[in-house]
């Protein structure tokens, strides 16, 4: 690994995917307190982060997000085109959370922000089983 050689593959990999829990964890309270826009980008990176962990088991680690993404959708969900659900919620995550973030005036819906959550725990679960299989 580039970022950080000392640490081995496993330890990268679990810290990321427990990245991606707090992350989730942290999108639960925030739509339970109405703070829709914090939920959004904490899905939105709870994703990212379970990716991340998808490339520290491959022991890549890529220095961009163009990178990341890109490698995600061709090492994982090309191969398993079934899974290509999990594309979509990331673009429609990462379209989101760059609103929320910068847009001017934009208004989500506490349906989007629970559809985006929904999203990314479904979208954790499916790397930590695909990790846990591996």
């Amino acid at each position: 690994m580039n970022a950080m050689p000392h640490i081995s593959c496993d330890s990268l990999t679990r810290y990321r995917l427990n990245t991606a829990t707090e992350h989730l964890a942290a999108a639960k309270v925030m739509l339970a307190n109405e703070r829709i826009y914090g939920a959004v980008s904490s899905s939105y990176f709870a994703m990212f982060a379970a990716i991340r962990a998808l490339e520290a088991n491959k022991q890549k680690d890529r220095k961009t997000f163009i990178g990341i993404v890109r490698c995600f959708r061709r090492d994982y969900i090309e191969p398993n085109t079934p899974d290509k659900k999990f594309s979509v919620y990331f673009d429609e995550a990462f379209k989101l959370r760059n609103l929320c973030d910068y847009g001017d005036f934009v208004i989500v819906s506490r349906e989007q922000a629970q559809e985006q959550y929904q999203h990314a725990v479904e979208f954790c679960a499916a790397v930590k089983k695909y990790l846990e299989a591996t």
